[in-house]
Parts: C-alpha cells; sequence; structure tokens
C-alpha cells in the first residue's frame, strides 16, 4: 500500500509505477483505491464510473479499467456535499458532517465487494493499494475507510511518501509516524522522499537521520522528473505556468469553480506547439488563438459564476473578431440558449431554469440518469482534410439531454452520430467558429486533434501539423514507462515485497 504524508504528495503516480514495475516481472499487478474524492472520472467498459487516477494505474498494470478498483468515488459538488458512486454507480448525495453516520457501512460493504471482484477475475495478482490524503487525520481515524483500516485488513506493507518540494519533509515523516496507533506502525515498511532536485548524496545525512530517529528504512528517494504527468488533483493545474519556448498557438481554458474532468486537456498539453492558460472567472480572456469551456460538475452554478463577470459578452465579442469556442460537456450545454433542472441536480438543490450563453442555438435538460458510456462516430468536422473523414471518440459522462432548437442560427453536428456535438460559424460566417461536444476525451485522437489544432494553425497562417500522429495513449504510455524507470533505479522493493 503506498500512503501519503497529505494529499498531493505523489501517491498516485508512485502507485502508477509500482504497477509498470511489477508489469515487467511478470506479475498481475491490481490497483485498488478503496475510497476516492475526485471529479476527474473515467468511465468503464461496462459503464461505471471511476477516478480517473485508478484508471491510469490500470493502464500501468496493463489492465482494462473496472470501477471495482475503485468502488467508493465521491464527487465534490461544493457546498460540503458530494454525490457518492458506489461500485460504478450513483447511489445518493451526501453532506460531510454525515457522510461517515450514514455511508460508512454501505462503504465498507462496496470496498469488500470491490476487492472480491478484483481478486475473483484474477486470483493470482497482487493488490496495489492507494491511500487517500493523509493516514493520521486523528479526527476521522475511527472511521477511515481507504488507509489503514484497510491497510490492517489485508496485511499490507505500506510504503510512506512525502514530497520535499512542499518543504517541512521530516516533520511530514516523523509527524504521521508518531501519530500512528501502536498496532499500525509496524504496517509501515519504508519512507520514499518524492520529487527531490538537485544530487541524492545531498539528502545522505537526512536519510541517516530519519532512519534512526524512525527505526523505518527510507527504501528510496525520487527525483524530481522534470515530466508532464497527469495532475492527481484539480489543484495541481495550478503549477502548470511554464511557457513553453516552441509554442505557436495559445488556448485558454476556463478553470470553473466545479471543473471536471480535467484530464481532457493532457493531450494539448503534450502538443509542443501548444501553450495552455488557465484562467478563473473573472480574470481577462485576451486574445487566444481559442476558448475550451470544459466540464463542470455544478453546471448551473459554474454558469452563474461566468455570466456574473459578464463573460458572455466578452465570448460574444471575441466571437466576432474571428475567435474560436469549444465546449466540452457542460461547457457545451453551457453554450446553449436555455438549461432547465427541474430536480435540482446541477444546481443549488432546487428546481432552475437558466439562460445560457448563447453561442449555440441548443436546450438542455437535466434529469436523474446518466448518460456513461463510450461512444465511436464518424466526424463531421472538422471538414475532412486530405485524409478523409476521421473517426471521432470518447465517452460520455454527463446528466442531461441537449436538443437542436429550429429556425434558429445555421448549426450542424460535429458527428455522424448528431447527438455528439454541434458547431456553427459565428456572425453569419464573417465572424469565429463555436462548436462543443458530449465527448470526453475528445483530443485523445491525434488525427483528429492535429485536424482541430491546424483549423487554429489555418487562421493564423501557419503551417500544417502532420495528422498523422498516434492516440494519445501512445504518449501515456512512454510516460508511464520512464516514470517505471525512475522508480526502479531509485527505489528498493525488497522490503515491500516479502
Amino acid at each position: 500500500m503506498v500512503l501519503g504524508t497529505s494529499s498531493g504528495a505523489g501517491k498516485s503516480l508512485m502507485t502508477a509505477a509500482l504497477c509498470r514495475v511489477l508489469r515487467r516481472r511478470g506479475e498481475t499487478p491490481l490497483p485498488f483505491k478503496g475510497q476516492n474524492m475526485s471529479n476527474n472520472a473515467w468511465v468503464d467498459g461496462a459503464g461505471g464510473e471511476m477516478a480517473y487516477s485508478q484508471a491510469l494505474q490500470a493502464w500501468s498494470a496493463g489492465l482494462e479499467p473496472v470501477a471495482a478498483m475503485n468502488p467508493v468515488l465521491l464527487k465534490p459538488q461544493g457546498d460540503s456535499t458530494s454525490e457518492v458512486i458506489h461500485l460504478g454507480h450513483s447511489v445518493g448525495s451526501a453532506r460531510a458532517e454525515h457522510y461517515y453516520r450514514d455511508w460508512f457501512r454501505p462503504g465498507w460493504r462496496a470496498i469488500r465487494t470491490g476487492l472480491a471482484e478484483l481478486q475473483a477475475a484474477h486470483p493470482q495478482g497482487r493488490l496495489v493499494l492507494e491511500g487517500a490524503g493523509s493516514p493520521v487525520e486523528v479526527n476521522l481515524q475511527a472511521r477511515d475507510l481507504t488507509n489503514l483500516r484497510l491497510a490492517q485488513f489485508l496485511r499490507a506493507r505500506c510504503l510512506l511518501v512525502a514530497d520535499i518540494e512542499r518543504g517541512g519533509v521530516f516533520a511530514q515523516l516523523v509527524g504521521t509516524l508518531a501519530l500512528l496507533r501502536p498496532v499500525e506502525r509496524p504496517l509501515i515498511r519504508g519512507l520514499l522522499i518524492n520529487r527531490f532536485r538537485g544530487r541524492r548524496e545531498l539528502f545522505d545525512a537526512g536519510r541517516d537521520w530519519l532512519e534512526r530517529q524512525t527505526g523505518v528504512p527510507v527504501l528510496g528517494v525520487m527525483p524530481w522528473l522534470d515530466e508532464l504527468f497527469p495532475p492527481e488533483d484539480s489543484l495541481d493545474l495550478l503549477e502548470r505556468r511554464g511557457r513553453k519556448r516552441e509554442a505557436e498557438l495559445e488556448i485558454a481554458v476556463l478553470r470553473l469553480p466545479s471543473l471536471s474532468n480535467f484530464s481532457d486537456l493532457d493531450p494539448l498539453e503534450a502538443e509542443p506547439s501548444v501553450q495552455l492558460r488557465w484562467i478563473r472567472p473573472g480574470e481577462r480572456l485576451g486574445r487566444p488563438d481559442a476558448v475550451i469551456v470544459p466540464g463542470s460538475k455544478q453546471t448551473l452554478r459554474d454558469l452563474a459564476a461566468l455570466q456574473a463577470r459578464d463573460l458572455a459578452s466578452e465570448l460574444q465579442a471575441y466571437l466576432v473578431e474571428g475567435g474560436h469556442v469549444f465546449g466540452i460537456c457542460g461547457g457545451l450545454q453551457m453554450l446553449g440558449v436555455a438549461l432547465e433542472d427541474p430536480d435540482g441536480l446541477e444546481g443549488d438543490g432546487g428546481p432552475a431554469s437558466r439562460a445560457g450563453l448563447g453561442l449555440l442555438p441548443l436546450r438542455t435538460r437535466f434529469g436523474a440518469t446518466k448518460a456513461l458510456r463510450h461512444r465511436r462516430s464518424q466526424a463531421l468536422w472538422p471538414p475532412p482534410g486530405e485524409g478523409g473523414r476521421l473517426p471521432l471518440e470518447g465517452f460520455e459522462l454527463h446528466r442531461g439531454t441537449t436538443q437542436l432548437l429550429d429556425g434558429t442560427a445555421p448549426c450542424q453536428p460535429l458527428a455522424a452520430d448528431a447527438e455528439l456535438g454541434w458547431w456553427r460559424l459565428a456572425d453569419g460566417g464573417r465572424g469565429g467558429l463555436v462548436a462543443g461536444t458530449y465527448l470526453h476525451g475528445v483530443f485523445e485522437d491525434g488525427p483528429w486533434r492535429r485536424r482541430w489544432l491546424n483549423l487554429l494553425r489555418q487562421r493564423r497562417g501557419l503551417a500544417a501539423l502532420p495528422e498523422a500522429v498516434p492516440h494519445h495513449s501512445r504518449q501515456r504510455e512512454a510516460l508511464l514507462d520512464r516514470l517505471a524507470d525512475a522508480f526502479e533505479a531509485h527505489v528498493d522493493l525488497g522490503p515491500l515485497l516479502g
């Protein structure tokens, strides 16, 4: 089990690295996180929701992601409330102050069921568990679902990870170990220092001190890796402020208050010629080459935040001047003219109806049923190039159905399956372009992504990029291999593997 001294210490990526290393050694690693809190989700092949970080770990292990790998998923909705997902399916909502009273026992049952399903499917597999946050939140220890309660239940050998980049690494580790109960302390088989900059020998004295003070071996010092790994949560996006020297296009992404599925933007981050600029509601839009309105967990609430800062007028002006706006899922819904929420699912809990940004002639009505499925269709937009029409693929994860309104501005379907998205030229074709899709992961397909980028490049008078590039999963695999290379080089797995 990989535990951390805090959220963001690197547990998710260290677990992914461990899965890849075990796979290389001929084992079947089974990634598992009993409970995760995240709006960055994935949909498995059976239509179950799970955290994207467990999907990443499954790919690292060479397995198809399944919701049993993350049997309890909490999706924050604001106001200390979260949607509760058990074994891939929504089972209700919970307020923070009542969560352990109402959901502890059902959550533990879901975790036990997920473990049983995973082990039945892979009887020779080795579980690789990831903890959540810190394992010694003393106010929560009695109702811990996913850290040391699970480690004790499975008699897991635990690796405790601390992020030296944050500072205070000695206090992180010594303090965490000091707060463990006597029955829990023997579970910790080793310490790992993560994100160390500089020459490793400079930490030798610190390593020796830690081992003397704690009696626990330091199994490794992972170096700072200058790689663009998928962020573990939306807070990590704030750290992505570096300027790419070779960037030719700037794409602004609205950092919505209830941002979801931010991994949709990873393939664009990986494009050397693209600079992403994350902007909060209220920050100046500027004149980027495109604006992306991403997914949202609370669509009406985020729409209200945008409208309160007059972003609708700013986007309209941007389009008239030739700009390009693209919405994904909740972002697509916001681009429409009307959003109806009779059951209070996407706003503040009560029935609501709200005017959209008015950039696409669409009406969305929210309902209790979620669309949870992988889709593949033929792209009708961007216009076919020399390579002809391209496939358009991704997955749906949304409430609500969207309809194209009759008798309004011309609007065309994005794909052969017309309900997957729409596009239109703004200002009668004299201005820019606005488009949107329900498909998460739409930028993963290399040829479609490049064709979209070439539309932007054409407007700037830049040469077209080659379309014949692989799926983003190839880049992700190479990144996981480099992560595992570093892990193998710098971490002693002996005490963990037994």
